[in-house]
């Protein structure tokens, strides 16, 4: 039933085409001679969709198995096609006024020429359009399922942390596992039920990114030495992914664990900048750090940027001797122009 509705769609339209052009034609005709104008009118309109038509066959010997159509192939029938619409154009009024379709061959060759490669270029780019939007749909799936695997990983990557972190504390510090307990749940029932979306209000991550920071304030004590510089973001328009600078911050608290200096340093700056967040973190490294420039997080927080803000971000990772520095100037996202399909 489907394919009889698309041949009856297909007559119609057709048909309303053939009209149309058979007028054009006349008008055009008529101003070269007005005997026989509408049987030259007839004999044009049948012989130009006839070629078109046979031209989207035609076409069908430029087209792989994978639907592709090379672009030198449109390229070299533009040509063809520009060359005899001029030829046509340029023997047509000597044609009708001598009325020698037949016997002259330039006009009859330029004619055909002219529709043969109209009818194969309608067809061919049709088919590279379709071919494209093919292959960005299935780019598209491949990513989205490629994100909600990395954003999977979140989650369990700051649990196991976490636990680990207060497995020791309570063990040195079993004082101090009420409070952490707390807090975790609150940093918890966020990461694993509102950071579910792409993006996420920018002022409720930096909720997220404070508790942490109190998280951390509570297991460290005394040995931290925190300085904070975080700009308020109270506009619910400006979103941003979910656990993308959460990554960074907690690789520097690491090294409560990761270091035998007595104290640590970290300094921690998110503010805006035009439409975009400037982020910084640096963190002392002390006797006994381990390099931490790699791992489950950055890896991860790597390809989510590359995913979601494809040349919308900079990142840049120092270290030095003495300091671990990350610098990210990130676009903000808007819910209502700049979700997930802008940056596809």
């Amino acid at each position: 039933m489907k394919t009889v509705g698309n041949l009856k769609i297909h007559l119609i339209a057709g048909g309303i085409t053939a009209v149309v052009l058979f007028i054009l034609i006349r008008q055009y005709v008529h101003s070269f001679t007005t005997s026989d104008d509408e049987e030259i009118a007839f004999a044009l309109t049948l012989g130009f969709l006839g070629a078109v038509y046979t031209g989207r066959f035609l076409s069908l010997l430029f087209i792989d198995g994978k639907k592709h159509v090379s672009a030198v192939t449109l390229v070299v029938l533009s040509m063809i096609f520009l060359l005899s619409s001029g030829f046509t154009f340029l023997f047509v009024g000597k044609a009708i006024q001598r009325q020698d379709f037949f016997h002259d061959f330039l006009f009859p060759m330029a004619f055909l020429a002219m529709s043969l490669t109209l009818g194969m270029l309608i067809k061919l780019f049709r088919t590279r359009i379709f071919a494209h939007l093919v292959e960005a749909q299935i780019l598209a799936a491949h990513s989205q399922s490629e994100l909600q695997n990395l954003q999977s990983q979140l989650s369990p990557h700051f649990l196991f942390n976490t636990l680990n972190n207060m497995y020791g504390l309570s063990i040195t510090s079993p004082d101090k596992v009420p409070a952490l307990l707390l807090q975790l749940s609150d940093l918890l029932r966020y990461s694993v039920y509102d950071a579910k979306e792409l993006f996420v209000p920018l002022k409720e991550e930096l909720t997220y990114i404070n508790n942490y920071m109190e998280f951390e304030k509570i297991r460290i004590g005394e040995r931290l030495h925190l300085n904070t510089m975080i700009e308020p973001f109270d506009d619910v328009r400006d979103m941003i992914a979910p656990m993308l600078l959460i990554v960074f911050i907690e690789n520097a608290f690491k090294h409560s664990k990761n270091t035998t200096s007595d104290k640590i340093f970290i300094e921690i700056m998110i503010r805006r900048w035009s439409d975009t967040i400037l982020f910084s973190v640096k963190n002392s490294k002390g006797e006994g750090a381990h390099e931490h420039s790699g791992g489950l997080g950055l890896g991860n927080v790597r390809k989510r940027l590359s995913l979601l803000y494809p040349h919308q971000y900079s990142l840049n990772i120092t270290d030095e001797e003495k300091y671990f520095t990350v610098q990210l100037q990130l676009k903000i996202k808007n819910d209502e122009k700049d979700q997930l399909s802008d940056s596809r």
